[in-house]
């Protein structure tokens, strides 16, 4: 067994994270439980988000959206993904649907960047149905080398 330290700044959500949390567990979730999903209704967005050295890395599935219904911005610390699945017509057939799980209608997510980053210097790309964001931390708050000169 192992223990891991205790870091209350870890364990902490920022009010924007927690009624982004609020917003969408009261109005995104419940929508896309009900009987009357369908087009028209919000859905939710999932996204991972790392960090390496250099950037921060942000994806989200999107199957079935083209990357041209996309939008996303970036204003000052929020990142958001917007976009609609469009409703696909098929002919009527004669019958009534068991399940009717997959999504349709617009979508938007919006998260707070946990530090500043070049907003020129983005990069999207999309495959197979993952949007892959590339945010390249600013320079300022790069881990910098710094090295000790001894005086004689």
């Amino acid at each position: 067994m192992s223990l891991m330290r205790f870091d209350p700044e870890r364990e902490l959500l920022s009010l924007r994270d927690a009624m982004n949390r609020l917003m969408e567990e009261s109005f995104v979730l419940p929508s896309m439980l009900g009987e009357a999903r369908g087009a028209g209704r919000f859905w939710g967005l999932a996204v991972d988000m790392f960090e390496t050295n250099d950037q921060l890395v942000v994806k989200a599935s999107v199957p079935g959206v083209k990357p041209e219904d996309l939008d996303i911005t970036v204003q000052g610390d929020t990142l958001t993904i917007k976009g609609e699945m469009k409703e696909e017509h098929e002919e009527k057939q004669q019958g009534r649907y068991h399940f009717r799980e997959r999504r349709q209608g617009a979508f938007s997510r919006a998260v707070t960047l946990p530090f500043p980053i070049q907003s020129d210097k983005v990069e999207a790309s999309f495959e197979n149905g993952v949007l892959t964001l590339t945010l390249p931390k600013a320079e300022e708050i790069k881990p910098r080398s710094i090295k000790v000169q001894a005086k004689h």
